[in-house]
């Protein structure tokens, strides 16, 4: 005890600018909050460092608005306030007043009058703006424009980049651009602006950059994924974009590729976007839908001839995303002439290419000539064949992720190959949707590297689809008539040397040792029992795992009575701490049920049976399952009884709505220290749907209550 103590007074007898540097060095929050309650000096030195911060609480109560001046973080650049509680809600345009607050009475929750509601709304953003004085990026959920109205003034000189966050509904009376009109007028600075998370139409982005003018050219990052959007920009819109802001270096916007709509993306689409911008080296163009099915694609407006002339015109590009929903044939020439147009590519994502390697002889084709990549993503490529992979891994040796989903020509012979090629950079492997790669076929395929890949994402798929003809592989469909036809052993080039491994020697491989992240895809109905002897029976890392379960319940079997999903047989990865379980795309009957099926409370209980296994998990997001006919998602009181035996986990967020009086069931788990309803999700519902659901006060309270209950820790 005295040496612990004589310790602690050295420590603190440390020169100022070293205690802050060794402070500084902490990055793990709950490791910072332990240092800083050491002393008054450490709380002070914790304060002075702290770069970023996430308010979860409610900002508006009289605790937080009333604290001493004392009570200030004069280093904090990031504040993200997207997440207060409670969530969803009004930040600074509540009818509500704050005591303390100008023009306060004597009840919290009387209306207030358009004036008031100003005053009352300039004094928050005054009392955030003292506690956070150098603000740079700021996340805040708007649902009107008076909340950046009155914060964006507040950090005029400082504010560089802003990111908006909205699931609910537009209003409707607002005119096009008056959610960014309050942004773009009040700060000079901005140069990042991300709305990947903010629902509103296209047409409100570009009335706003023209009114801008300034401010548009001085941006240089613009994320439209526009949550939501249910269409993209068209042509004369990306156009306009792309003029207004000619400084870019990033650009993210869902656009319209369908052939058959008037003003469709193409080839002058993007060619006069690359002149408009030429120093892009982030681009990522997407098409929000997919087709029924794959029948249904046409032809896009995008040629590999328009595509040469667009590369030619950005030679900076680093980072390329064309996810079409429609085909680009013969893409073979357009991806060589990207390695020889932009030599400093790395990511690549391509969408409904075809075309793309069709490793016909021994010498590199397509986009197997970019040598630089480190990662690589294709979609929907119906002629991509195990030879097409073979000459990817030859070819792109500094691959560190590779992902591939609706290739249904290929095999696990192919991603064998590809591994083995890979072995010395390949860190994180996707495979989803490819006909002839079921889950076991897929782990067994990727046991050259099952040593050193640290993320994996697979279907749950244990039905075994018959492989290849031979007149197929005869026909080069899949397969290789260059490739060896031995499967004993590969070899694959390397910086250095060339090493050559043996398939047996890569099979003795027993155990994933550095597989820390884990994400699966699974149909509706699907167990997940079959899969740790399917091959992922040793993970002593995996700390994180993502869950996603998809379609329609309504047509699944009613299970065996007493069965479960299989959560349980997840307590065999002893290091799990972290899970996502998304139920989201599950569609069920919310209220009565048909004879012979079973309603979303049934299937919860289904898929949440064995939770309380998992004694390492310290985190949990969940989703519930839907019900579309009545825009329903709620946590149900069989999944309340659930979750509160996870007497491990200390943050639940519930992605969803529920009953005020579930939420007395989680005061119960003696660990838990942050829980959250996020209804983040498009269209949030507007107002409570029934007189039970949690309403804004439901959730202030039961806060409340957490956070005054005695710690157990």
């Amino acid at each position: 005890g005295v040496a612990a103590a004589g310790a602690a007074s050295a420590l603190l007898d440390l020169p100022e600018p070293l205690l802050l540097l060794i402070l500084g060095s902490l990055h793990d929050p709950r490791s910072r909050h332990r240092a800083s309650m050491a002393c008054r000096r450490l709380l002070a030195a914790e304060r002075a460092t702290r770069a970023a911060m996430a308010l979860r609480g409610d900002p508006r109560t009289p605790d937080f608005l009333l604290l001493p001046p004392a009570f200030c973080f004069p280093a904090l650049e990031r504040l993200d306030l997207s997440l207060a509680s409670p969530w969803g809600h009004p930040l600074l345009s509540s009818a509500s007043r704050v005591a303390g607050a100008p023009a306060s009475a004597s009840s919290n929750h009387l209306p207030l009058s358009p004036e008031e509601a100003a005053e009352r709304n300039a004094f928050v953003a005054a009392r955030l703006a003292a506690y956070f004085p150098a603000v740079a990026r700021l996340a805040v959920y708007c649902r009107d424009p008076s909340t950046l109205a009155s914060l964006a003034p507040c950090w005029r000189a400082t504010l560089r980049a802003v990111k908006l966050v909205r699931w609910h509904q537009r209003p409707l009376d607002l005119p096009g651009g008056a959610d960014l009109e309050p942004l773009l007028g009040s700060c000079p600075a901005l140069a990042a602006l991300d709305l990947s998370e903010f629902y509103c139409w296209t047409e409100d982005v570009v009335p706003a950059l023209d009114a801008h003018p300034a401010a548009a050219a001085r941006l240089t990052d613009l994320d439209l994924g526009l949550a939501g959007a249910s269409n993209g920009f068209h042509a004369a819109e990306l156009g306009a974009i792309a003029t207004a802001c000619p400084g870019l270096r990033r650009l993210v916007a869902p656009c319209v590729f369908n052939p058959r709509y008037v003003d469709h993306v193409g080839d002058d689409a993007l060619r006069s976007l690359a002149v408009s911008c030429p120093r892009l080296t982030v681009l990522r163009l997407s098409e929000p839908f997919e087709p029924a099915s794959t029948s249904q694609r046409e032809e896009a407006g995008i040629t590999a001839v328009g595509l040469v002339a667009f590369f030619a015109a950005l030679p900076g590009l680093e980072d390329l995303t064309l996810d079409l929903q429609h085909n680009v044939l013969e893409a073979a020439p357009a991806m060589e002439e990207l390695a020889r147009r932009c030599p400093r590519i790395k990511v690549l994502t391509l969408g409904c290419f075809q075309g793309l390697c069709k490793a016909a002889w021994l010498h590199l084709d397509g986009v197997a000539v970019c040598g630089g990549l480190e990662l690589l993503c294709i979609k929907n490529c119906e002629d991509l064949t195990d030879a097409s992979l073979a000459a990817i891994g030859r070819g792109c040796g500094r691959l560190a992720k590779f992902a591939i989903q609706g290739c249904n020509l290929v095999t696990s012979d192919g991603i064998r190959r590809l591994a083995v090629a890979l072995r010395p950079t390949l860190k994180e492997v996707s495979v989803l949707h490819c006909r002839f790669l079921h889950t076991a076929a897929c782990l067994a395929a990727l046991n050259p590297i099952r040593d050193r890949i640290e993320s994996l994402e697979i279907n749950c798929d244990w039905e075994e689809v018959e492989q290849p003809s031979s007149s197929c592989v005869a026909n080069g469909t899949t397969g290789s008539d260059h490739e060896d036809d031995e499967p004993s052993e590969m070899a694959y080039q390397s910086a250095p040397k060339k090493c050559r491994f043996s398939y047996l020697e890569m099979d003795n491989y027993e155990s994933w040792e550095m597989l820390r992240s884990l994400s699966l895809w699974c149909p509706a109905g699907q167990l997940l029992s079959p899969l740790i002897s399917a091959g992922l029976d040793s993970c002593p890392v995996l700390e994180k795992i993502s869950i996603k379960v998809e379609g329609d319940l309504r047509t699944c079997p009613r299970p065996f009575h007493g069965s479960a999903f299989g959560l349980s047989d997840l307590g065999a990865f002893q290091a799990l701490a972290k899970m996502k379980l998304d139920l989201s795309e599950a569609v069920g009957y919310a209220l009565t049920a048909p004879t012979g099926h079973m309603d979303l409370s049934q299937w919860e209980r289904f898929y949440l049976s064995g939770i309380e296994s998992l004694l390492s998990l310290y985190e949990l997001d969940y989703w519930p399952p839907q019900d579309k006919d009545v825009n329903h998602r709620s946590l149900s009181l069989p999944a309340v009884a659930l979750f509160q035996h996870s007497i491990g986990l200390r943050k639940l967020f519930i992605h969803g709505t529920t009953h005020e009086h579930f939420m007395s069931f989680f005061q119960k788990m003696p660990n838990l220290r942050d829980v959250q309803l996020r209804e983040d999700y498009y269209p949030a519902p507007e107002n409570d749907m029934m007189i039970t659901e949690m309403r804004a006060e439901s959730c202030l309270r039961f806060e409340q209550q957490l956070n005054n209950r005695v710690s157990r820790l």
